[in-house]
């Protein structure tokens, strides 16, 4: 069942946000060459630990999952699209990274990505971003009262493809609010109604942007953005959504 939120419950939901954007930006502060995954985690942890914020992530297992997420960030590097556990490996001159990261706070979910590169850019690696914030922007301009969560999938698949970027079926919109996942895939978008959409693109519906994308030698790297988008419309009130954006 949907949870229609209040203008309180959206203004909670900001400060998780806000304290979402902390973190993404002591990541990224501390990303550097030879920096490993790891460190980037704590940098993250520091940050909700100060604000008296749990992590959504830490500890998560879906029913597929072997074990449970060890961190509080998602950090895929390069070919890999999203939700990657942060390792020992050591960033490298070049790399493409994108870092997801959510917060609790008093009992409201915020979640957000980010992605930067590292040392020198490649050409085709800003291209990639840029892509894929003009792909999440149309996403945004989609989302109005009344209109259809296709009309959103529609907007960012159009900017996605017209790049070059492939859009796979098997990651979808989920709920957000009181959880990191909630009912229901919602068809309409309503005042109060609150929607994260999570959209993995690496062209075949998988993780990892270099299996089978028919990308080889072409394109072997992901980039991932989030957004917030409001909706108002009176009587109603506003409403706040979520978009997670990897493109590839």
């Amino acid at each position: 069942m949907v949870e229609i939120k209040t203008d309180a419950a959206l203004d909670a939901m900001r400060e998780a946000g806000r304290v979402v954007a902390r973190a993404l930006a002591a990541a990224q502060e501390a990303a550097g060459v030879g920096v490993s995954l790891q460190e980037l985690d704590e940098a993250a942890r520091s940050v909700l630990a100060e604000a008296g914020a749990d992590s959504p992530f830490l500890g998560y297992r879906p029913s597929f999952a072997p074990v449970p997420f060890p961190a509080v960030i998602c950090t895929s590097v390069n070919d890999a699209v999203s939700h990657g556990i942060p390792t020992g490996y050591r960033l490298r001159d070049g790399d493409l990274v994108s870092i997801d990261c959510g917060a609790q706070l008093d009992g409201w979910t915020g979640d957000a990505a980010i992605t930067f590169t590292v040392g020198t850019p490649r050409p085709g690696d800003l291209e990639l971003i840029e892509a894929t914030q003009q792909a999440l922007d149309a996403g945004i301009a989609a989302a109005q009262v009344g209109s259809r969560i296709g009309d959103i999938s529609h907007a960012v698949d159009t900017v996605a493809r017209k790049a070059a970027c492939g859009m796979p079926a098997d990651f979808g919109g989920h709920g957000i609010g009181r959880r990191m996942h909630e009912d229901p895939h919602v068809r309409v978008t309503r005042n109060g109604a609150m929607l994260s959409a999570e959209i993995t693109d690496d062209g075949t519906g998988g993780a990892d942007a270099s299996r089978g994308s028919g990308l080889d030698g072409i394109r072997r790297r992901a980039a991932a953005l989030d957004g917030t988008m409001k909706i108002s419309s009176p009587p109603g009130g506003p409403t706040t959504l979520t978009m997670e954006l990897p493109c590839v």
